[in-house]
């Protein structure tokens, strides 16, 4: 197609393996992609292909390819912030014909971070080939892998209890088995109404998803419910004790951001709210981390993971700082009462 258009040549990336490799379905408001699923460090190779006009020459003042990783907010269009560049030169200024192959490997380079789209946050790893020309045109193309970072079991994972309510109306304790989570785990918890005084109509429990973006005045927060379900339908009474079950499997979730790159940060809440008669809510959100924990199966490659990240892994500077401050993340604007 690029020759329709006046282009002396066409590019193509043909990556190895991946025939073999787990995809993921990538959707944008383009349309939807397959995109290759690596691991971890796993090494990036394969095939550049550079094809000119049958019967013409074409004249360039070099050829490369890098790797790169980059986040990119919606909001600054234009504007990316790479954390990975690696270049590597395929061919020195000089001339081709026909077809080219230039086969090129990138080994063991670490990806630091999970691939990830968002509302306003895109995190992208992509093969880029670039064939400068002078005073001519330069022609670029780009393909995007997918990455997954495999992490072990958390060192600590304390249960999260609490005692929450409103003075001489509502007094209940909400206990969590766990406060870390792997993406395909189970929730198990159990609400213990203490006191009630309030008509409640029902309660229901729901997984939040929150990512920020930017900070200052420039700070976004958006919120989406991943599920919600009704755990309780009927006025409780002292003493009484409601189960939560909670599986994770069949939600797309991904694991826990923490101030990537200082862009943005994704969490993940479990927001109890109960309904009183009036239609009244009042609500409680607690913080759960989501990891990804490693398949059992190899994957279609033969390889295993090369690289188990540590759940708590390496905060940057800035956010361990406002952490120790005591600053806490901005609340969302829920119309509810907290309690």
């Amino acid at each position: 197609m690029a020759f329709l258009f006046g282009s002396p040549i066409v590019v193509t990336i043909l990556l190895d393996g991946v025939e073999e490799r787990k995809t993921i379905d990538f959707t944008t408001e383009n349309g939807s992609e397959k995109l290759p699923l690596y691991i971890g460090d796993e090494t990036v190779k394969g095939v550049a292909k550079v094809t000119c006009k049958e019967g013409k020459k074409y004249e360039h003042q070099g050829i490369k390819v890098d790797f790169i990783g980059q986040v990119e907010m919606f909001y600054e269009r234009g504007s990316s912030h790479e954390f990975v560049s690696l270049s590597k030169e395929l061919a020195a200024a000089g001339e081709i014909t026909g077809v080219n192959e230039f086969p090129f490997e990138f080994s063991k380079v670490e990806k630091q971070y999970e691939s990830y789209h968002g509302i306003n946050v895109r995190l992208r790893y992509f093969v880029r080939v670039t064939v400068t020309r002078g005073l001519a045109s330069t022609v670029t193309t780009e393909k995007d892998i997918w990455v997954h970072n495999y992490q072990v079991n958390p060192d600590v994972n304390n249960p999260i209890k609490m005692e929450v309510g409103i003075e001489d109306c509502l007094h209940i304790e909400f206990e969590y088995n766990r406060s870390k989570y792997h993406l395909t785990d189970v929730i198990i918890g159990k609400i213990y109404f203490l006191l009630v005084r309030i008509k409640i109509k029902h309660m229901e429990i729901a997984i939040i998803k929150r990512e920020s973006t930017g900070s200052g005045p420039n700070l976004y927060n958006e919120s989406e419910t991943i599920t919600k379900y009704e755990i309780m339908d009927g006025a409780p009474v002292r003493g009484e004790s409601i189960p939560i079950r909670l599986f994770l499997t069949p939600f797309e979730l991904t694991p826990t951001y923490r101030n990537v790159h200082s862009k943005f940060s994704l969490k993940y809440y479990l927001n109890l709210v109960l309904v009183d008669e009036e239609d009244r809510r009042y609500f409680k959100q607690q913080e759960i981390a989501l990891w990804r924990k490693a398949d059992k199966t190899r994957t279609k490659t033969g390889e295993r993971t090369r690289q188990h990240k540590r759940y708590e892994g390496k905060r940057d500077k800035e956010a361990a700082e406002r952490e120790k401050a005591g600053i806490k993340e901005p609340k969302n604007d829920d119309e509810e009462h907290e309690y």
